[in-house]
């Protein structure tokens, strides 16, 4: 696991260069990508969401698309259409922005939910349906959303069914006064992400997803995960709690971070440290609880607290 650790820390240094203070957010997209996932970032505008996904696309040396999700967009603008070709007289498909390796979904919470459930299709499927015809996406692929939480004006919530699609759920946060003034040294003369260079190739990528589905989960820590994630369900707060999806996310996710982190196996601080970030969206509020001011966070720091920690067994 040595030279893949190396591998992954090359990437968090390239990212490093472009986004300051940034480290956690820079790791668990990288997490999410070597898991098979996709990252839902809500935060407020001018924090560094595009540029944290511009520069993991560099890093690997994807092809990366951005979507401008607005209240016109159609469907057909984010999978392709077909056009037809009077010299030809066929039609020819014309790919739409979909059709990359990392996608930004920039404000999807202001599209039509019509056009939503495009998106949604090639984020479960990998594939997406044109004219009645099945398309394949390239590989890896990988969707990070972006959504204001403070414009609710004129936008369109996510469903929960789709916000189950996204693996892992964050938000930047502003930087310190120190970072910040580092972001202005790096910028004074020229935005650092324009010399950025890939440090891993694609094939190096896909082989990295493929050695994160090796990790092993030991059933103690199986059984720890379904703990956890029943516990929500059970939770007097909870109208809904998370679904056996979320019991998959959270040992994916386990998975992949484990592999950052240089290990061949989970251990249950993984757990407890992604459930964090992989339960709170799936998890929806009775409306008193909402009225008393609890949150989908303060659910799960309680269900991980309650949630017994299981003895290691055979970890190594």
């Amino acid at each position: 696991m040595g030279t893949k650790q190396a591998q992954v820390q090359r990437i968090l240094d390239n990212i490093g260069k472009v986004m300051i203070g940034k480290k956690h957010v820079a790791e668990l997209s990288v997490v999410s990508l070597l898991a098979g996932g996709h990252v839902l970032l809500e935060d407020v505008p001018g924090v560094g969401k595009t540029m944290m996904v511009r520069s993991l696309a560099k890093s690997v040396g994807a092809d990366f698309k951005r979507i401008q999700f607005t209240p016109d967009l159609l469907p057909s603008d984010v999978t392709g259409s077909s056009i037809y070709n009077p010299k030809e007289l066929k039609f020819e498909f014309r790919p739409g922005p979909l059709m990359g390796n990392i996608i930004l979904a920039d404000e999807i919470n202001r599209t039509s939910p019509k056009t939503q459930s495009a998106l949604l299709e090639g984020m479960e499927e990998g594939s997406v349906t044109v004219d009645g015809t099945t398309l394949s996406l390239g590989t890896p692929f990988f969707v990070m959303a972006t959504q204001n939480p403070i414009e609710y004006e004129g936008t369109y919530p996510l469903p929960e069914a789709q916000l189950d699609r996204f693996l892992l759920k964050m938000n930047m946060g502003y930087p310190t006064p120190q970072e910040e003034v580092e972001i202005l040294i790096n910028t004074e003369h020229r935005q650092p992400i324009l010399d950025l260079e890939p440090v891993v190739t694609l094939d190096e990528l896909r082989q990295m997803q493929q050695e994160v589905r090796s990790v092993h989960v030991d059933l103690t820590v199986k059984e720890y995960i379904v703990d956890m994630v029943h516990r929500t369900r059970m939770h007097q707060s909870v109208y809904l709690g998370a679904s056996p999806r979320a019991s998959v996310a959270l040992m994916k996710a386990s998975q992949s971070y484990a592999y950052v982190q240089g290990r061949d196996f989970v251990i249950p601080d993984d757990v407890q440290y992604l459930a964090r970030y992989v339960l709170p969206h799936r998890i929806i509020l009775k409306s008193e609880a909402k009225f008393e001011g609890v949150t989908t966070e303060n659910v799960v720091e309680k269900v991980i607290d309650r949630t017994p920690i299981p003895v290691q067994r055979s970890m190594s």
